[in-house]
């Protein structure tokens, strides 16, 4: 399920949040003061949301998600390993840099969809397969990223098929530990 961002939803189903100078955010539909633990809860349930500044009208939302995955990250277990960030950082300036951000856009949406359809076929999946699972995209991203130290060679095309092989190997050996072995 792709989540809308603000620009594709109704502007009435958007939640504005206000953000004044004071860093305090405001959010104009419930009338209250909330917090950035606040907002990633709203994200986390698709909740499509929009951050402005409450004085010039900026629109804020990228800073703010930013900052809410900055907090993520610092709060416990990572995501993103140094290598990776340093390897995303590489992008910035380079020819390549808008090809980056739709390609990430893309494939994560796409594991994404791949996750829920996987959740929807074995919503009885026990905590010991789901634990081997997350095991694998350890391997998963650190493949997808391994070929970024150097863009200038054919990046793109070999990020898309570390991609595909590494989902189609994850996917055979769940569905082995499943016992659905095709």
């Amino acid at each position: 399920m792709k989540v809308p961002s603000p620009s594709e939803t109704s502007p009435s189903s958007v939640r504005t949040i206000k953000k004044y100078p004071n860093r305090r955010l405001y959010d104009t539909q419930t009338s209250s003061y909330v917090t950035l633990s606040e907002l990633k809860k709203l994200v986390m349930t698709s909740s499509p949301l929009l951050v402005v500044d409450a004085k010039t009208g900026e629109d804020l939302t990228r800073s703010i998600l930013l900052q809410i995955i900055l907090e993520e990250e610092s709060a416990g277990v990572p995501m993103f390993s140094e290598a990776v960030l340093s390897n995303i950082i590489r992008f910035y300036g380079h020819a390549m840099q808008g090809h980056m951000g739709s390609y990430l856009e893309t494939h994560v949406q796409s594991f994404m969809d791949w996750q829920s359809k996987l959740g929807e076929s074995s919503p009885a999946l026990s905590p010991e397969v789901w634990s081997q699972f997350m095991q694998w995209q350890t391997p998963l991203m650190h493949n997808m990223f391994s070929g970024l130290a150097n863009p200038s060679q054919n990046v793109m095309a070999q990020m898309q098929e570390q991609m595909q092989a590494q989902i189609q190997k994850n996917t055979e050996q769940l569905l082995g530990v499943m016992g659905l072995r095709t």
